[in-house]
């Protein structure tokens, strides 16, 4: 039903194109009964081509104009436009068939109108033939042959595709998840455990909208079976449509589309223009009201489907540009990108470039949680013919490379959208309304063939509290790539629960940094060598005070037996020096260690040279001297036993000790 009501409104545009036609040929019978029955069909259909009982007399009609005259060109194609309103695309396409096989020269635009149907329908042999003819037609119109152009090349690949397909087994979420109802777009965090999508719902309240209404529902994971899905909150959801969310990868930051505003119609509508994108944030088990994301997002345009990336800090995005007088082209939608800046506003959004967005339908952007895989859906990029899905990766340029279609049977002669990823990479889910289902449109999952897959993601998620009470800590934390310094994402804990959760590339040798206002920060290092398991970590934290205690500085870095700082130690140093530079009375003692190996007097050398290089590096940025100390204990104050490669590991160290505040 779902894909019907697709093709039927991509198809409105042909219908008012082929009325037109129709007046101006309709006397090319000679029958004058032919001809009155035909006007009485026209009549009928051009005044009621949505209503069943003017279909059915519009159709009636005409059947009898064409059984009075057998070829009456123009009778037929009226039929095919009857069919075509009432769903029926083979039946509509054996009428234009008939009628120019009787009057091959009555229009030449009737190849293109027969052509874009039979793209539709499936039949790309014979679409690409039409096409083709169309073409040979001088002065016809621009728009028409740029799809025309548009379509052959899709009926190529969608012949080839159909003979080569990919691997493609979908999976009903099932009944906790799906209903007689339609669900879709779905959207998850960063571990999986939690699915957040759209349900529409019957309200008996919503009867400016034929008593349905769009909701949020949401459901865990538990011993990997989906539990019973409920609303999300009745903050949230309101007897107006709420659709298209996305979530951050820790759950706690919800973007979505609403039309009304938060408000509804009326006096408290807090929409910026036809459809908005609004926010919302948990704060341990409650949401706040949704709040406007502003103008330089939102604007008199339609803004929808929103997906917000991994690292906290990019909103993808898709903004229709309505130009009502271009008749033959209505609408432009496209892909844009914004930044949110270090002062809580965001960018001016960004349109990705053309190797993206086409001239027609870009829509539901997906960017996986590797940063670096963008899935979307065109209509306008070479594909099976309606709405195919996509994926483009992120090249060394920072240019997005160019978007390999999914493939057959993931995409078919209909239209396919709403795709999202796993982090780990293995499964793709998406909304379908197959045979088998519940009802309407379902929740789905597959797995990706190899050449779509992104890179493997994984995710970090603990709880950051206080070492010392144990309370449960609102930290700012990040994760850096260690050979470029590179942020890659930032996020926060909860401020109740002190729970995190951030998906992390499995690609990069990796830093995490967890900082506090009146705590010395925590910093770990991180490798995927051996290992792509989610990383379980609790982060204590301990407030500044003077303290024999050290801090380990997990990710100093030297080269063996040598002093000078790797340029991998840089991210770990500038915390240190941020830090110093906030608390401007610190004062510290920074200490090397190293582990047994050789000679005991070169290991103690060793260790101040480190220690003061560390030293000489916070001067340089601009921290007094008088703040600072080195000392070195080479192999004095071991953390394990020296008897693997582990253990030496760990007493090879650079730590800081606060001797004054």
């Amino acid at each position: 039903m779902y894909k019907i009501l697709s093709i039927f409104l991509a198809l409105t545009l042909l219908v008012t194109g082929c009325k037109t036609t129709a007046q101006s040929s309709m006397y090319d019978s000679k029958s004058k009964k032919a001809i009155a029955f035909y006007k009485k069909g026209y009549s009928a259909f051009r005044n009621g081509y949505q209503n069943p009982e003017k279909l059915a007399e519009a159709e009636k009609y005409t059947l009898k104009a064409i059984k009075k005259d057998p070829n009456f060109t123009t009778a037929y194609l009226l039929m095919g436009e009857i069919e075509i309103a009432k769903g029926n695309l083979p039946k509509a396409i054996e009428y234009k068939e008939k009628a120019i096989s009787i009057n091959p020269e009555y229009s030449k635009n009737e190849y293109f109108y027969l052509a874009r149907l039979q793209m539709r329908d499936g039949q790309y042999e014979k679409c690409k033939k039409n096409a083709q003819k169309f073409l040979t037609y001088k002065n016809t119109n621009e728009f028409f042959q740029a799809e025309a152009k548009q379509m052959i090349a899709n009926s190529d690949f969608a012949v080839n595709a159909l003979k080569n397909p990919v691997p493609f087994n979908p999976v009903n979420l099932g009944a906790e998840i799906n209903t007689e109802r339609p669900e879709y777009f779905p959207t998850f965090t960063g571990d999986g455990n939690t699915i957040l999508f759209t349900r529409l719902i019957l309200d008996v309240n919503a009867r400016m909208r034929g008593g349905k209404q769009e909701d949020f529902f949401t459901a865990n994971k538990e011993d990997e079976k989906w539990q019973k899905a409920i609303s999300v909150s009745s903050k949230i959801n309101t007897f107006f449509n709420e659709g298209a969310p996305t979530l951050s990868a820790d759950g706690n930051f919800l973007i979505f589309t609403s039309c009304q505003g938060v408000d509804g119609y009326g006096a408290n509508r807090t929409g910026k223009g036809s459809c908005d994108l609004f926010y919302a944030q948990r704060v341990g088990n409650s949401w706040t009201r949704p709040r406007n994301l502003g103008a330089k997002i939102n604007t008199v345009h339609w803004e929808s489907q929103p997906c917000f990336s991994a690292d906290g800090r990019t909103l993808y995005f898709i903004r229709a540009i309505r130009e009502p007088r271009a008749r033959l082209n209505p609408e432009n939608q496209d892909i844009y990108v914004a930044k949110l800046q270090d002062n809580g506003y965001w960018t001016t959004p960004k349109k990705l470039s053309s190797t993206i967005n086409t001239p027609r339908r870009e829509e539901s952007v997906f960017i996986h949680p590797d940063g670096q895989t963008l899935y979307f859906g065109s209509n306008g990029h070479t594909g099976m013919g309606g709405m195919d899905l996509y994926v483009s990766r992120l090249q060394e340029n920072g240019e997005w490379g160019k978007p390999e279609n999914l493939g057959y049977p993931i995409n078919t002669k209909g239209n396919e959208n709403s795709i999202v990823v796993s982090p780990d990479g293995k499964l793709a889910y998406f909304a379908s309304d197959r045979e088998g289902g519940f009802g309407s449109l379902d929740l789905y999952s597959f797995e990706l063939p190899e050449k779509a897959k992104p890179i493997y993601t994984t995710y970090m998620k603990g709880v950051v509290y206080d070492e010392e009470t144990k309370a449960k800590l609102n930290a700012t934390f990040q994760i850096i790539d260690v050979k470029t310094n590179e942020v890659l994402l930032t996020s926060t804990s909860d401020p109740i629960t002190g729970q995190f959760l951030v998906n992390i590339p499995t690609n990069k040798q990796l830093a995490i940094n967890v900082a506090k206002e009146g705590y010395f920060f925590y910093s770990q290092a991180f490798s995927f060598e051996n290992t792509k398991e989610p990383q379980l970590l609790d982060i204590p934290l301990n407030k500044i005070k003077v303290s024999d205690k050290p801090f380990v500085l997990e990710n100093i870095f030297f080269d063996v037996a040598k002093y000078n700082l790797k340029q991998e130690s840089r991210a770990e140093l500038d915390k240190l020096y941020e830090l110093m530079k906030k608390n401007k009375t610190l004062q510290i003692e920074v200490g090397g260690h190293t582990d047994s190996d050789g000679d005991a007097d070169k290991n103690q050398e060793l260790s101040e040279k480190r220690a003061k290089s560390v030293v000489n590096y916070l001067v340089m940025k601009g921290i007094e001297k008088s703040r600072l100390k080195f000392t070195g204990y080479g192999e004095t104050k071991p953390r394990a036993e020296n008897n693997s490669d582990k253990n030496k590991a760990l007493n090879r160290r650079t730590e800081v000790k606060i001797i004054g505040k």
